[in-house]
């Protein structure tokens, strides 16, 4: 990847990251773009803490992708490798929770199948590393980034999904208007994400390049 398309890339997805966690900033329930539960007093700063953490996960896996930095500060790399699995696990085992308080049966799945998935790359790629088998270690956690940055794609497929739904409709909404039509969505964009980034990591990461990161390293 050429420096001004990773350049890009990652203005873009600081930038969503950034508009995903504004209405948190406030700490105020009321500003909460996912629905609380009455009944659940903890729903709300359980939801920042996995917000949170979540964010702390992307922004220190973004530094890990670079070869540069993990050649020049190995110290460092293996320090935020730290913070990274950390956050992974007390995000995703909160999001394992929070996903019984979604609002439909078809989030609360998205949520447990992401969770999983998220908590099971990292830990093959923590256990790998700890092995000394450095080649299935970055395979893995070129895999765990990329559950990380579905909460990204999931909403940067939106657009798109908006335009599909119009389409399958004719280009009329259907009764309920756009409410539904947002919440249909909402309800696909997490899976649709999910699929997006699976097939871009291994067919074009994992398998179709061998190891993103070895023919860096090796100068190739």
């Amino acid at each position: 990847m050429n420096r001004k398309l990773t350049l890009t890339a990652v203005c873009i997805i600081l930038a969503v990251a950034a508009v995903a966690i504004f209405p948190y900033l406030s700490l105020n329930p009321d500003s909460s773009r996912t629905s609380l539960t009455p009944n659940f007093p903890l729903h709300y700063p359980l939801l920042v803490l996995h917000i949170a953490t979540a964010l702390l996960a992307l922004l220190s896996g973004l530094v890990q992708l670079s070869a540069h930095y993990r050649a020049k500060y190995p110290k460092r790399h293996r320090v935020l490798g730290r913070v990274y699995v950390i956050s992974i696990f007390i995000s995703g085992l909160l999001g394992l929770v929070l996903a019984f308080y979604a609002e439909t049966y078809t989030k609360a799945l998205a949520f447990l199948a992401l969770s999983l998935l998220w908590l099971w790359t990292t830990w093959q790629g923590y256990r790998y590393a700890v092995r000394g088998n450095l080649v299935q270690h970055r395979r893995w956690m070129v895999r765990s980034y990329a559950i990380t940055l579905v909460a990204i794609t999931a909403r940067l497929v939106v657009p798109l999904c908006i335009l599909f739904y119009l389409i399958f409709h004719g280009f009329h909404l259907p009764e309920g208007g756009r409410e539904r039509m947002v919440a249909e969505i909402l309800n696909v964009n997490i899976w649709l994400g999910l699929l997006i980034n699976v097939i871009i990591v291994e067919w074009g990461f994992v398998h179709r390049s061998g190891d993103i990161y070895d023919r860096k390293s090796d100068g190739k």
